[in-house]
C-alpha cells in the first residue's frame, strides 16, 4: 500500500533570496511590499480625467510602458458614450497631475472634510497623505480641454 504525505511548501523568509524562473536570484522582500506612491496599474484604469477648470474631459484606458518598465503614455478615451464613438489619444505619464482628493464641484463646495489632507502627485513625485492608500488616486487633472484632446490624432492599438 502506497501512502502519500502531503509537501508543506515554505516561503522565503524576508531578506532571503529566491530563484526566479530564469535562474537570477532576488531578495523576497524587495516587492513583497505595498510602498507610499505606488499605485496598482489595473486600479488606473477607469480614472476619471479633469482639467484645471474640474470639467471631466475623460477617463484612463490604458496605460503604455517603455522597455524598461516605466509607464511612458497614458491613453485616454475621449467623448462617447459607454465606450460607443470614444477617441483615445496618448498623454505623457508627466503631463498628468494624480490627486488624491475627490473634485470640488457646486455640489460639494465648502464641504470640508475633517482629518483629510491634500495629495497632489505629478509624474512620480508626491506629497504627504493622511488618508488610507486605495492604491489608485480619486482623479487625474490634464492641462487640456476636451476640444484640444479631440483633435490630437487617435491612438491606435
Amino acid at each position: 500500500m502506497l501512502m502519500a504525505t502531503p509537501v508543506l511548501a515554505q516561503a522565503p523568509q524576508s531578506g532571503a533570496t529566491a530563484t526566479a524562473p530564469n535562474n537570477q536570484s532576488t531578495t523576497a522582500s524587495t516587492a513583497s511590499m505595498h510602498k507610499q506612491g505606488e499605485w496598482r496599474a489595473s486600479k488606473l484604469v477607469g480614472v476619471n480625467v479633469y482639467n484645471n477648470s474640474n470639467e471631466k474631459i475623460g477617463d484612463i484606458n490604458d496605460l503604455i510602458l517603455d522597455s524598461s518598465g516605466r509607464v511612458a503614455n497614458v491613453v485616454i478615451g475621449v467623448g462617447g458614450f459607454l465606450g460607443m464613438g470614444e477617441h483615445n489619444v496618448a498623454v505623457a505619464f508627466d503631463q498628468l497631475k494624480f490627486s488624491k482628493v475627490p473634485v470640488n464641484t457646486a455640489s460639494n463646495a465648502g464641504a470640508g472634510k475633517t482629518g483629510s489632507a491634500s495629495s497632489v502627485t505629478t509624474g512620480s513625485a508626491s506629497t504627504s497623505v493622511n488618508r488610507n492608500d486605495n492604491w489608485y488616486p480619486d482623479h487625474v487633472v490634464l492641462n487640456a480641454d476636451k476640444d484640444q484632446l479631440k483633435k490630437m490624432p487617435e491612438f491606435k492599438y
